[in-house]
């Protein structure tokens, strides 16, 4: 009787194990952005999907809806955290906001890996990440090339708190201490997270600077909200083409407006191999294998010569609807 007894527990401790397993789905690993409407958060989210499919592991995406809501991004992480993930890779809003998030979800024994934009602190196992510093130098170099060293040009950052952006600034800045003939006459005005604030806030740094009468030379915008923002605000104005205007990332729009004239030069990252990278990385980590601390996935020019050029046609264009589905 006792052995039948054992043998039944046995068997019942099995299925319900199973039963597990088939609940949570095998390894599960979360992907949080810092919004959805931007096309470069629908490349990120279609590399991981493509890495989700090859590897075979869930991907699990959600984001904030906007690109500055950071208690929406601290609750999808400490959501996450609670159902008890696999793995979280994350494109933290703030590199201070989400600190205690992440070392929530370290302490419960689920593993982090931030992609796109640092985060403080030694709780995430790796970074995967443009070089910013270098896209903002490169960007930098480029309107210095256009405007032959000299003129005047301000420059439009994105929102406070966002590291990424705040290296692509600081890169900018520094190539143009190297040239005395060119004068930064603004450059501490922020555009916001969303094309709507970028293009108000475009309007007034063009009027505040008398761009209509000839007093700016060269723009440079950091990201794509800022850069898409300018490219409107400078078309109403009539100042399409007519001021060099250097961008930051790539939307259907803004290649439209290199392959036309009206944007000289888009410093581009590869989203797609990000968000692809991340998944990958983190499924890596969670078989036992040791993965780098920091991965730099690259930075592009892209210019009215060589948009049409097959590697960065499928750099700026990706094929997102095979992997996303929509």
């Amino acid at each position: 009787m006792t052995k039948t007894v054992t043998l039944l527990c046995l068997v019942l401790s099995l299925v319900l194990s199973s039963c597990k397993g088939d609940k949570s789905g095998g390894t599960r690993i979360a992907v949080i952005p810092k919004g959805a409407s931007a096309e470069f958060w629908k490349s990120i989210h279609a590399g991981a999907a493509k890495a989700g499919a090859e590897l075979g592991v869930e991907v699990l995406w959600k984001g904030p809806l906007k690109d500055d809501d950071l208690k929406a991004q601290i609750d999808v992480v400490q959501s996450f955290t609670a159902q008890g993930v696999s793995g979280i890779t994350l494109a933290p809003l703030s590199d201070k906001g989400l600190a205690g998030a992440v070392q929530q979800a370290v302490s419960a024994k689920i593993p982090v890996i931030v992609f796109d934009s640092d985060l403080k602190g030694k709780d995430h196992l790796s970074f995967i990440a443009t070089d910013n510093y270098a896209g903002g130098k490169l960007g930098g170099a480029e309107l210095v090339r256009l405007l032959g060293g000299k003129g005047k040009v301000f420059m439009l950052r994105y929102v406070e708190g966002s590291a990424s952006t705040a290296k692509r600034e600081s890169g900018f800045l520094d190539v143009m201490k190297e040239h005395p003939g060119i004068t930064v006459v603004s450059s501490n005005q922020h555009g916001g997270a969303t094309t709507e604030s970028a293009f108000q806030n475009a309007e007034s740094l063009l009027a505040a600077t008398k761009a209509a009468s000839g007093g700016i030379d060269g723009i440079f915008c950091v990201a794509e909200a800022t850069t898409l923002g300018m490219l409107l605000a400078l078309d109403k104005a009539g100042l399409t083409g007519k001021v060099k205007f250097v961008g930051f990332d790539t939307s259907s729009k803004l290649v439209d407006g290199v392959r036309k004239g009206s944007i000289h030069g888009l410093v581009v990252q590869d989203p797609f191999k990000m968000g692809y990278l991340a998944v990958k990385k983190m499924n890596e980590h969670l078989k036992g294998q040791k993965i780098e601390s920091y991965i730099d996935t690259g930075v592009t020019l892209v210019t009215q010569q060589n948009v049409d050029q097959p590697a960065i046609k499928e750099l700026v264009s990706p094929d997102l609807q095979k992997w996303l589905k929509e």
